[in-house]
């Protein structure tokens, strides 16, 4: 069991000593180029000798960046002075024996010391650098500069030296390059090559080694991922096998690595050999591995078939189409037949189809004014017969739109039977069975959705128009509505609506005054339950990009299941509530949007010239109190790698409804420019440093065209309306917003109720204490609320571990909660950090603890509560509550089940991060020796 003592009482007591001090985070310099330039103009730093001495000295690198000197020096010139390439490590702080003698230990601070190791026999150039950030400036150009990178860079350039001269033209320099980063402009190389010889008075078509790799090392570098890369490494250019664990399960979040994994990621994405043979991942290898499909935003679980595919057909949102065989607009637009291939293509399982009275007793599709494109029916149901099951197994809906008379009516049957023949679903529901069938138990079936008219029908009373079939279903409750009659019960019966669409599929269709095939948004009948919102595939926009997106969440099948608060029979959900949900405490998501790669012009944009300046919106769409867009500054001139790094933050109250959207525009002043997209549903997004892949305004993906960003995903605390400050905002027990019941109106359904008002309030306390507790110890880690708990027991743990001071500290790892205590007098962070840790375990023990009791009240109040479901209606009737009070009063009822019901499982989450916090200190600091 998590967190259980070891086993056998006789077992010795484990315990690690170990030291503590905290690490400098600054990094002021924010690129290679910048670090370059300062280590070339160079600076006076205290080289340190084996016999504890130290000599001023002015150290610089040299413009051909392959020699480290330094001066004045006794020695000759040529012999002060070290070569890049011999370079084996660069150490932070006090990390060689030299630095370590006691006779300098208290002369100069451990983050303003660092050692260059260099040669076969791993010497050592001891320096004193006046300040942390000289230091962390040529440790960071140090480490760019050695073996792995320039050494396989440089085999590159001999492979393409095949006469052995010493150089390449000037177009073969080019294409390599571009062949090594497909997304970089030609024009964009070749400026850079003439640049580096103009500086070294070299003209011409003749490349040598020297200014090939330079030019590869200056433009293939993102200083965005260098900086990343360095605070991972151990000390080196480059991430081994434990680096780069470390970053793919604290940063990336993936569970299970291991050394193995490691090695494989980098033989897939290390280009030098020597990095693949030792499992090391340089720069470019990790650049590759960032912006390779392991790295995406979009969760790989996601891309196959991954929820419950056997409830009822009413509870899955199916991906539509709406007037399926247009091209165009209503009014321009002709019929084509490859439209209902790419809709079928796409994952759309509800297909409209039109059918009027055709030549020669044939029925006949098309739309509106389009008569001169008329298809026969049976070509098109050849096509869906063909294609129905292409992309996706689950049942396709035909929503069939009859103009025709009886006659061709049953000519339209003759053609169904014969072409779609045992894929045609014909059984008769079963009066016993009160939902529909599953999507599982309709695999391969096409389902026919239409008027069925009465055996007796005359010819003349055959003609159903769209209009009068929506009007009429409406008014027999049967399913399909105009988007008009559809927005009018949602905003004037959110609740009954979304009751209505529990047991009964809804079809939601565009008003016939969108004769310019524009789109509804779809989120607005999503929220009310509504499962099938007809789309216009032919007009792209955001409104298709929220459809197309949506649909990706469930390996694109075209069927998505409702959240469970629209599924479950008894539920309170409001469809335009502008709060957060009965009992739900809100996500917050962290979204830093870090740069741009590659980002193109705008086809067609009114602006001269190729450069862009973008910007980004970064929109959430879902229910009202979740619809919300922030967006970056402006990045001037810059569309090749441009740099935002701006943070935002979102809450998000129903999440299993919250669609996340990137929208790239280009600042302009004749009118900004839309330049890429990406929407992912909230359940899909993968936390970490992640590439956005871009699709264009008709869905193709951007080649070569990406955004970096990063995400982190937490709780907020505290209930209640967000704070400017976000999660970092605590609460006390008295700012605290507690959930309550609602009173019903029926007196013993309300005493149940009312018993339940003190678990509710301890469910609420045990999970905000924890919370609380864990924020504390995040920031007094040097971490923000977005950390994770990995994050910051391995910051912990790097502080006990690199310590230099005497102070000790114990873990005591015997207990099922693992114990830190300071030995002796302790400096004031370290008393604070170890409080916070102590706070956090004591929560964290008090929920773990308490947590079955309240949950059992809370499981006996909602069973109890669920016992007066089926007579609830009677029982108020008969105290003498009727009309709307016995309508708000099954309300109340189903609110205060639904926040029994999610108080059940909301302060347990807490209880299992609490368990992780033992379990990986353990593992911390099994790992100090």
């Amino acid at each position: 069991m998590p967190g259980a003592p070891p086993e056998g009482g006789g077992q010795e007591v484990r315990k690690k000593t170990v030291s503590f001090s905290s690490m400098p985070n600054d990094r002021k310099i924010n690129s290679t180029a910048a670090c370059m330039a300062f280590m070339m103009e160079g600076c006076e730093m205290k080289k340190v000798r084996s016999n504890s001495r130290m000599y001023n000295r002015y150290f610089l690198l040299d413009p051909d960046m392959r020699w480290l000197r330094w001066e004045p020096s006794k020695k000759d010139s040529e012999k002060a002075k070290l070569e890049i390439k011999s370079i084996k490590e660069v150490r932070l702080g006090k990390k060689t024996p030299v630095l370590r003698s006691n006779g300098l230990s208290d002369q100069f601070p451990d983050e303003c010391a660092f050692s260059i190791i260099y040669g076969d026999n791993y010497e050592s150039l001891d320096l004193v650098a006046s300040t942390a950030d000289v230091v962390s400036t040529w440790v960071m150009g140090l480490r760019y500069l050695p073996s792995l990178r320039t050494s396989w860079i440089g085999s590159v350039f001999e492979l393409a030296d095949t006469d052995k001269g010493g150089h390449i033209d000037l177009f073969r320099a080019t294409q390599i390059i571009k062949g090594l980063n497909p997304g970089m402009k030609e024009a964009r190389i070749e400026l850079k090559f003439k640049e580096l010889q103009k500086a070294k008075d070299q003209y011409g078509e003749a490349i040598n080694m020297d200014t090939f790799v330079e030019a590869y090392c200056e433009l293939c570098t993102r200083p965005e991922i260098f900086f990343l890369m360095v605070q991972f490494s151990s000390n080196k250019e480059y991430l081994d096998c434990k680096d780069l664990m470390l970053f793919v399960e604290v940063e990336q979040g993936v569970e299970g690595v291991s050394e193995e994994m490691c090695r494989e990621i980098a033989q897939k994405f290390e280009p030098s050999s020597e990095g693949r043979e030792r499992g090391y991942l340089s720069i470019d290898g990790f650049t590759h591995y960032l912006l390779s499909s392991e790295c995406h935003i979009f969760d790989p679980q996601h891309k196959r078939v991954c929820q419950d595919m056997t409830q009822p057909l009413s509870h899955y949102y199916i991906n539509s189409s709406h007037n399926a065989s247009l091209l165009e607009d209503h009014f321009w637009g002709s019929s084509d037949i490859t439209s209902y291939i790419r809709a079928l293509r796409m994952g759309c399982r509800s297909i409209e189809v039109i059918v009027w009275n055709g030549p020669d007793n044939e029925p006949v599709v098309y739309i509106g004014s389009s008569i001169a494109s008329q298809l026969a029916l049976s070509k098109i149901l050849d096509i869906i017969n063909q294609y129905a099951f292409e992309s996706s197994e689950y049942p396709l809906i035909l929503c069939l739109v009859t103009h025709c008379s009886i006659p061709q009516q049953r000519v339209m049957a003759q053609h169904m039977k014969k072409i779609l023949g045992d894929k045609l679903y014909v059984q008769l529901p079963s009066k016993d069975e009160i939902y529909l069938p599953s999507p599982e138990k309709l695999k391969g079936k096409i389902l026919i959705k239409a008027k069925k008219l009465p055996p007796n029908c005359m010819d003349s009373e055959g003609d159903v128009t769209d209009e009068e079939e929506g009007l009429e279903m409406s008014r027999r409750v049967v399913c399909s509505f105009n988007e008009v009659d559809a927005n009018r019960f949602a905003n004037e019966f959110p609740e009954e609506f979304v009751c209505y669409n529990k047991r009964f599929l809804s079809r939601v269709y565009p008003t016939p005054m969108r004769i310019d095939a524009s789109n509804m948004n779809p989120q607005d009948f999503w929220k009310c339950g509504c499962q099938i919102v007809a789309m216009n595939y032919q007009t792209p926009g955001l409104m298709m990009d929220l459809n197309l997106g949506w649909f990706r969440q469930n390996g694109n099948c075209g069927y998505v299941l409702r959240p469970a608060i629209m599924r479950e029979e008894v539920s309170y959900f409001s469809a335009n509530a502008r709060d957060s949900l009965p009992g739900v405490s809100a996500q917050l998501l962290h979204i830093k949007v870090i740069s741009g790669q590659n980002l193109p012009k705008p086809r067609g944009s009114a602006a001269k010239g190729d450069v862009v300046e973008p910007y980004i919106y970064v929109e959430i769409h879902g229910i009202p109190a979740d619809c919300t867009e922030q967006r970056t500054k402006t990045v001037s001139q810059n569309g090749d790698n441009p740099i935002f790094d701006e943070s935002f933050e979102f809450q998000i109250n129903l999440p299993e409804l919250a669609v996340l959207r990137f929208v790239v525009l280009d600042d302009d002043y004749i009118g900004d420019e839309f330049i890429g997209q990406y929407t992912i549903p909230f359940e899909c997004l993968q936390p970490g440093y992640r590439h956005v892949p871009l699709q264009s305004l008709t869905g193709e993906f951007l080649p070569n065209t990406t955004l970096f960003i990063h995400v982190a995903i937490t709780n907020r605390r505290g209930g209640g309306k967000a704070h400017k400050r976000g999660i970092s905002v605590r609460k006390g027990r008295k700012a605290r917003e507690y959930t309550t019941t609602k009173t019903t109106g029926i007196k013993v359904v309300d005493e149940l109720f009312r018993a339940s008002t003190q678990p509710l309030r301890e469910a609420t306390d045990l999970r905000e204490n924890v919370q609380n507790a864990m924020v504390s110890f995040k920031e007094l880690c040097g971490l923000t609320p977005a950390a994770n708990m990995k994050q910051c027991i391995l910051t912990v743990s790097t502080w006990l571990m690199n310590s230099e001071r005497s102070l000790k500290v114990t873990v005591d790892l015997s207990e099922p909660y693992p114990v830190m205590e300071a030995q002796g007098p302790v400096p004031e962070l370290l008393r604070k950090v170890l409080n916070a840790y102590d706070m956090m375990i004591q929560t964290s023990r008090t929920l773990i603890e308490s947590a079955d009791l309240v949950y059992s009240k809370l499981t006996q109040a909602q069973r109890a509560g669920l016992d007066f479901h089926e007579d609830l209606h009677r029982i108020g009737a008969k105290e003498g509550l009727k009309g709307r009070k016995l309508q708000k009063a099954m309300e109340s009822y189903a609110w205060n089940i639904t926040v029994l019901k999610v108080k059940q499982s909301g302060p347990w989450s807490a209880s299992k991060a609490s368990i992780t916090v033992t379990l990986l200190l353990k593992r911390c600091t099994n790992s100090i020796d």
